[in-house]
C-alpha cells in the first residue's frame, strides 16, 4: 500500500539522519496519514480516503463533494 495523500498527493521525502559525528545515512520522512470515512449525502454511500492532515482540512475548507469531484476529473476512481 503507497503512502501517498489521496486529496494533496504528498509522499515521503528522502534526507539524511546526521550523527552527531556527521555521519549521514539515508532515511524517509513519512507523511502523516490517516484513513478516514466519509458518508457522501449526495450519492448515499460511505468512501474511504487516506488523507494527510492537509488534505482533511482542505475537505473541511472546502466541502467534500467538491474534492471528490476534483478527484474524478483527475481520473481517482471513488
Amino acid at each position: 500500500m503507497s503512502r501517498v495523500c489521496e486529496v494533496t498527493g504528498k509522499k515521503p521525502l528522502k534526507g539524511h539522519k546526521v550523527s552527531h559525528s556527521n555521519i549521514k545515512t539515508k532515511r524517509r520522512f513519512l507523511p502523516n496519514l490517516q484513513k478516514k470515512k466519509f458518508f457522501l449525502a449526495e450519492e448515499n454511500k460511505w468512501i474511504d480516503l487516506k488523507l494527510s492532515n492537509e488534505g482533511l482540512r482542505t475537505i473541511n475548507k472546502n466541502g467534500l463533494m467538491s474534492v471528490v469531484n476534483e478527484l474524478r476529473k483527475k481520473g481517482t476512481k471513488i
